[in-house]
Order: structure tokens, then sequence, then C-alpha cells
């Protein structure tokens, strides 16, 4: 048996994303969010990723007039919104401390305009919170993560509008009181770097509808409104919930020089410069300067409210949380060099690296410099909120799920955070994505699956949506109940 270096009070759990599992798109007054235009796109290349979040005009006109779930597969989920009891039951037979979840927007201001909140959404969700807390479950809730009510993309330009900030911390007014005393952990805006990725999704932004000369102004603004909404939305939480704590929520998208020539160094460090801009602007609470000169060059104009930057400096997050999925290689020259494909978009491949059923590149010790190097830079608590390998699972002829390659993914990425711990770095706790299996963000896929849990139901709908638990289920159950002590044992 190793050594525990797990610090006590360590938040072992999983995460989730209410889009991805609750269905029931249209029940209890629940309105329409960016989510529910999300299409199943199963003729197209899994590896585009492009194609998979374009989202047009056209293609919100169609979502609006259909009603069907089939085609839009976030819309049914897996029903976590009528089976939340089933699950938790097997979270908590798991061991979870702690379980991340968002509230939908839409559920509690179906368009996010009304005077009133949805008390059938509000009761939904204290609910949810109430029997996780029976459950000994801490809830770890995320406040926007891809389900902005479509109402405000089709009126207010998504997040490009100021107006959308008061809207949004009227929102997040409601939630606080009446979930005072069953959270203490929140997270504002899911990673919030995306919205150059997938703009729609993220930030309720409609390519088509913006002069192409604007576009990457107009993402700009909207991030900046969102990182002052991300502030307020901490002020607020402090004030009205002593005690509880606001994280921030980033992709890490660690980039590697291909090799050690000075150009592809600078490169890669400007890189990773650039993808630390967005917890710079939430933890120091100031724009980094590279991020200014950028925009002088490419005379991008941000409006900035007059208290923005006494705002952003003011109300910096308690701590930064991340998702970690791979690493990246950037070269001065990609010419005929091969090509992997990930949730951050393609690029070339790294040679010592093994990649996944989906093409994206493995790389624990990625996770361990990931660590250290957000530690030195801000010397705050971290919390690793996403991690995980989709794959295709397999029912065996006995009914079991022998998903040897999860536990040797998760072993090698908790051994990696174990590495960091022990370099002195303070995480509070590690929720790999999609403990359940769920609908996939990027592709709306079911087929491709990251849960220790395994759902019954496909790319199509099919299915009787019967839980069922997979071989990872025992082994992460194991290195709960140890405290990571036994990750490592066979």
């Amino acid at each position: 048996m190793q050594k525990t270096i797990f610090p006590e009070g360590f938040l072992w759990g999983g995460a989730t994303a209410a889009n991805q599992c609750e269905g029931a798109w249209n029940v209890d007054g629940k309105g329409m969010s960016v989510a529910d235009c999300s299409r199943y796109k199963g003729d197209l290349d899994p590896s585009d990723y492009k194609g998979h979040h374009t989202i047009s005009s056209k293609d919100i006109e169609e979502a609006m007039e259909s009603n069907d779930t089939a085609r839009y597969p976030k819309r049914h989920g897996i029903d976590f919104y009528h089976r939340y009891i089933e699950d938790l039951d097997l979270f908590q037979e798991m061991g979870f401390k702690c379980l991340r979840v968002s509230i939908q927007w839409t559920r509690i201001y179906p368009s996010g305009m009304e005077e009133t909140p949805n008390e059938s959404g509000l009761k939904y969700y204290e609910d949810l919170f109430r029997a996780m807390q029976k459950r000994g479950i801490e809830p770890l809730v995320t406040l926007h993560h891809y389900e902005m009510p479509l109402y405000l993309s089709n009126h207010y330009d998504g997040w490009y509008q100021r107006e959308v900030v008061d809207l949004f911390l009227k929102f997040c007014k409601t939630v606080y009181r009446r979930y005072n005393g069953l959270v203490k952990y929140w997270l504002t805006f899911n990673e919030i770097d995306s919205a150059f990725r997938h703009p729609f999704t993220t930030a309720g932004l409609v390519e088509d509808r913006y002069p192409e000369e604007k576009w990457e102004e107009i993402v700009y603004q909207s991030i900046h409104n969102q990182f002052v909404a991300s502030a307020l939305a901490t002020k607020y939480l402090h004030e009205m919930i002593p005690g509880a704590q606001m994280g921030c929520m980033i992709t890490r998208t660690l980039t590697y020089p291909e090799n050690c020539h000075p150009q592809n160094m600078l490169l890669a460090l400007k890189e990773n410069r650039k993808n630390f801009y967005y917890s710079d602007v939430q933890v120091r609470g100031e724009y980094p300067s590279h991020i200014k000169k950028e925009w002088k060059r490419n005379k991008i104009h941000i409006v900035f409210g007059e208290e923005d930057e006494k705002i952003l400096k003011d109300y910096p997050v308690d701590f930064i949380s991340f998702s970690y999925y791979m690493s990246r290689v950037s070269t001065i020259d990609d010419t005929n060099k091969e090509q992997v494909s990930g949730n951050l978009t393609s690029g070339v491949k790294n040679p010592y690296l093994e990649t996944s059923e989906w093409n994206w590149q493995i790389d624990p010790t990625g996770l361990c410099i990931s660590l250290i190097e957000l530690y030195d830079r801000y010397d705050k608590p971290l919390f690793i909120v996403e991690n995980g390998l989709g794959s295709t699972d397999r029912i065996e002829a006995d009914g079991s799920i022998q998903d040897d390659y999860r536990i040797r993914y998760y072993k090698d990425h908790i051994q990696a955070i174990a590495d960091a711990i022990e370099e002195g770095v303070e995480v509070m706790g590690y929720t790999p994505w999609g403990c359940i299996d769920l609908v996939s963000m990027s592709t709306c896929q079911m087929t491709k699956r990251y849960g220790f849990i395994y759902v019954d139901l496909d790319d199509e709908g099919n299915g009787s949506y019967d839980r069922k638990k997979k071989k990872s289920f025992e082994w992460y159950k194991e290195v709960i109940a140890t405290n990571g002590s036994h990750f490592n044992n066979d």
C-alpha cells in the first residue's frame, strides 16, 4: 500500500452539466436555451470540430420550430431531471464527496427577462441539493454552463450586449437567496475561454449576424462582459452567503513546442500565455498587457464601463478550477505533419503520446505540469473539475463492462495529481467528467462515453435509460474510500 498524500477533506467526486444530463427540456416552465439547438450530426466526421460547433441563424430557426428530441439529444439527456435520486444513490455508493452540477438559467428565468423566477425550477434544484446534502455529497454548482437563454441570444446578441450582465446577476442573486445553506462552492462561467472555439454555445453569439471584420472585437467584448459579470457574481456571493467560495473555470490548453527551436519555444510560450489571460483577469483582477497590445495592433475597441477595472480588481475569485483533457503541440511549420483533434481544435501530433479512440492525445504528465504552473502563477487553491476519457464501451456476454482502459487513464492522471501535491501544489478536489454517461457536448453523441456508470441509450435516442455499473465503478469507489492510497494498485 502506498502512502496517502491526498489531503484530508479532498473532494473526490464527479462532474456533469445540466444541459447534457437533465433532459426535460420543456418541462415545468423551462425555457429554450442555446443547448436545445445543438443537433446530432451523425454524418459528420467527429474530428470536424468547427463543423460540430457552428450554428447558423437558419439552424436556430429550425430548432425553434422543432419539438424533436432525437435530432437534438441534449433535450432528452439521460433524464437526470426525473432520475436524479437513483443516480445520487449510485454516487453515494461510490463514496462521492462532491458532485459538480449546473443550474439551467432557463429553469429559473425561462427567457432571462421575467420579473419573477419560476418556482418549479427553483424547487427542483432545492430538492436536488437537499438530496445531495442527505447523502453527504457537497454540490459544486456552475452558474453558466453552456445554457444561456435562447431569447437573450436572439434579442440581445448574447453576451455582446451589456444589459445581459444585469439579467445574469438577477439570476445569481435569486439562486444565492434560495440555496443559502445548501451550496458552499460555486463556479461562474464554464470554460470562459471557449468563446472563440464555440461562440454560440458559450456566449450566445451567431457569427452570420455580424460583419466579418468586427467578429473578433465582438467576441472579446462578450468575454469582457462575462468577466465583469463574474466579478460581480463573486461580490454578491460573498455578501449574501458568508463563507461561500467562488471559482473561475478555464480550459487548460497546455501547449508544448514541437522542439527546442527558439521560434517554436516562443510560439508555445505565447499560446500558453494567451490561455492564462482568462484566469489572469479573474484571479489577478486586471488585463495582461499583451492582450491590450493585441487589441491595439488589431484595432479592437472594447467598451469598458466607468467602474469595470475597479470591479475586476476588487472581486477576484477564491480558487481556480479547470478542465484538462489533453495537451497540444505548436510549431512554426506543420507542413506534411500528422494532425490530431480534440476538444480544443486540431494540431500537430505529439509522437510521445497515445491517442484516444476520438483522436485526443492522452497526456497525464501534462496535468501535473498544469497544476504546478497554475499554482506557481497564482498561489491559490486549484480544483480539477473535468478530466476523463471518452470511449465506446461494450457490454460483455455476462452483462459486465470491462473498461480497464478507463481505469488505466484515471490511474495515470490521479498519479499526476499526487505528483503535483508532492511538489507543494494545493489541490481541493477532483471531479472526473461525465461520471455517469451523458450526451457529449461537442458531437451530441451517447456512444462517446465517459462514465463509471453506463446509461442504456444510443446516439439516436433509443434505449431504456437503465443504469449499469462498469468495472471502473468499483475501482473508483476504492480510490475514494482510501483517499487515493489505493489508486495505483492492480
